[in-house]
């Protein structure tokens, strides 16, 4: 007996009308605007991110060297000068030394001694003691110092100078220390000090303060 095979139905299937394409199309393009969207905002929060970095190392933890300056309030407590035929110098003095730490973190030194010289030769030392100046700030030390001629072996030239009225010394010392960034990162620098100070001698007050 011979069975009869009918075919399987075959299932119609609708086509999609315009309106779900359209629709499908239209969530695609937002889903690819969306993508879009977020890498530039990605792209930009990295270029951000990069120049905030960039000026944080060209700014923040750039280590400048701290500069020292003698103040030009100077007050005197003993003002003796010889004259031009006979040139003689017995000075006391208190000062204010500036330190500036122009850095974003504190910098620590040591204590040093600050030399008095006349044309060279070693007239008188005081002793700056160790402390800190604060980020971006000064740091003012109060110095007493005793200068005379004792130690100069020829006295011409400040003979010629205590006839014109003045008498010109110089300054120097250098602060060795460490700046201090962030907490963890510390930096060794030396800061100079090399000042010429210019006295008028019959007003006894500083003329001028020139400082290299």
């Amino acid at each position: 007996m011979t069975q009869q095979v009918h075919p399987f139905a075959q299932v119609n299937k609708q086509p999609r009308s315009d309106e779900e394409s359209g629709t499908l199309t239209s969530d695609q393009e937002l889903k690819r605007k969306k993508r879009i969207k977020l890498a530039i905002y990605i792209a930009a929060f990295a270029v951000f991110q990069t120049i905030v970095i960039l000026v944080f190392a060209l700014t923040v933890m750039r280590v400048k060297t701290p500069k020292v300056r003698l103040g030009t309030d100077v007050t005197f407590q003993n003002f003796k000068t010889g004259t031009q035929a006979s040139p003689s110098f017995d000075l006391s003095f208190t000062a204010q030394v500036g330190i500036k730490n122009s850095n974003f973190g504190p910098y620590k030194f040591d204590s040093t001694i600050a030399t008095f010289m006349y044309e060279g030769v070693t007239v008188g030392q005081v002793i700056i003691p160790k402390g800190k100046a604060g980020l971006r700030s000064t740091k003012k030390v109060t110095v007493t110092a005793n200068v005379n001629s004792n130690a100069l072996q020829s006295t011409a030239s400040l003979g010629s100078e205590l006839g014109a009225g003045v008498l010109t010394l110089n300054s120097q010392a250098k602060l060795s220390g460490k700046v201090e960034l962030m907490f963890v990162m510390k930096k060794k620098k030396s800061a100079e000090m090399n000042c010429t100070m210019t006295i008028e001698v019959t007003t006894k007050a500083v003329q001028s303060m020139n400082c290299e």
